[in-house]
């Protein structure tokens, strides 16, 4: 289970921290950082890559995986379809999509189950989860449900870290994030986040949410589930990291995450779909595959995909 903050200031991470930064550090970055010339320049133009799917591919009854864009994939694993954060929306208040979602959401096969790892707008859209409405099931860490259920929706588990549900086939199990929550300022850390853990007899997949990296957090989940099959990791967001490091990880330090938790293939996201921070927006992919061939890994087990790939998930 997650912490109780000792001051009634909601959730905290498993070593007692709390990496959310207040109004001064928020000055500190968007105008302090630009008047001093410390802002990274936005790099050359980039189009996240992408490839043609009209969501057949999804109808598949063999597991698979597909990127959406951002956090939000569609796997088929354990006879469910489920949605990790999903995010079809165009923008997110004045953030703009870069590019299209991989899959129209109109052209995948019915969700059965949905997952949020937090409740940041990037990874909690309520307008898509309206879209997906009250037919899937709902999955979410502690505190995070009462969201839900302002458009409708009812049917949702809520779960501390640790804690499992059984869907069919598929054993969801929240994890420990290292990270924190807020909609509006009144409720900053009062809802818990996480990663998820996806067990079926076809083999295990992990999305992570978001997550500062932690070799403590990466290490339990590792003893816990000593095999992963399919990690899902982020790899954007880290500039500047003196504001970024403590709730997002560098491509370095994802790569770090993997090998702590042994699994057997990394899967790259939360890059490429929204500008947030301030590194150019290929970046990420291009110092996830640097540190992989530095590390001597074998370049199979980096999977940086394609808006709207899909690949088989096989063990």
């Amino acid at each position: 289970m997650s912490k109780a903050n000792p001051r009634g200031r909601g959730h905290l991470n498993l070593d007692g921290t709390t990496p959310d930064k207040g109004l001064g550090a928020i000055l500190k970055w968007q105008i302090g950082d630009r008047l001093a010339g410390r802002r990274t320049k936005a790099g050359p133009p980039y189009a996240t890559p992408r490839r043609d799917n009209d969501g057949r591919a999804l109808y598949e009854a063999a597991p698979h995986l597909t990127w959406i864009g951002h956090a939000t994939f569609v796997q088929r694993l354990g006879n469910q379809l489920v949605a990790t954060d999903p995010v079809w929306s165009p923008r997110l208040h004045t953030v703009r999509r870069l590019a299209p979602p991989g899959v129209a959401l109109e052209a995948c096969p019915k969700i059965d189950v949905v997952t949020i790892s937090h409740a940041h707008y990037d990874h909690l859209d309520l307008p898509t989860l309206e879209r997906i409405g009250k037919d899937a099931l709902y999955i979410v860490p502690k505190d995070n449900g009462e969201l839900l259920r302002r458009i409708g929706l009812s049917n949702i588990v809520e779960l501390g870290w640790w804690e499992a549900r059984e869907v069919g086939e598929l054993r969801v199990t929240l994890v420990p994030a290292q990270h924190w929550s807020m909609r509006v300022p009144w409720d900053r850390n009062k809802r818990l986040w996480g990663g998820f853990i996806f067990e079926s007899s076809e083999g295990t997949s992990y999305h992570a949410g978001d997550t500062g990296f932690s070799e403590r957090l990466f290490s339990e989940i590792a003893e816990r589930f000593p095999k992963i099959d399919w990690a899902m990791l982020p790899i954007g967001a880290y500039d500047p990291a003196w504001f970024m490091q403590p709730q997002h990880m560098s491509p370095e330090e994802a790569g770090r995450a993997w090998e702590i938790l042994g699994a057997k293939d990394f899967i790259a996201m939360h890059w490429g779909t929204f500008k947030l921070t301030d590194e150019p927006i290929g970046e990420p992919p291009e110092r996830i595959r640097t540190f992989w061939k530095d590390r001597g890994h074998d370049p199979a087990r980096l999977w940086v995909m394609d808006l709207g790939e899909t690949r088989p998930l096989s063990i």
